[in-house]
């Protein structure tokens, strides 16, 4: 194991210790277990390909999770949420980072 990693490890354990002792306040967010792709998609009034392109996923990942064959997961949730809560300001980041580049 290297150091790096002991070290998350380590950071990891403690904030789970200062938590459980009451000196340190969990992060708390919300990433509902379901996540409705095409209700989002259907929002920003893209195709699934304009979709995927835009906002950086696979037109076979959209297809998917819109067919209900998979889910996605984690971070994937979150980000959908960030996308369904504000797209524009998602491209508008996008496009600044591609735009820095």
């Amino acid at each position: 194991m290297t150091k790096a990693a002991f070290d998350k490890i380590a950071e990891g354990l403690n904030e789970a210790l200062s938590i459980a002792r009451g000196t340190a306040q969990p992060a708390h967010m919300y990433v509902p277990a379901e996540i409705d792709v095409r209700a989002i998609r259907a929002k920003t009034r893209m195709a699934q390909e304009e979709f995927a392109s835009a906002f950086g996923f696979t037109v076979h990942q959209i297809r998917q999770w819109e067919q209900g064959r998979y889910r996605p997961l984690g971070a994937m949730r979150a980000y959908l949420m960030v996308i369904d809560r504000n797209p524009q300001g998602v491209l508008s980041t996008l496009r600044g980072l591609a735009d820095a580049a």
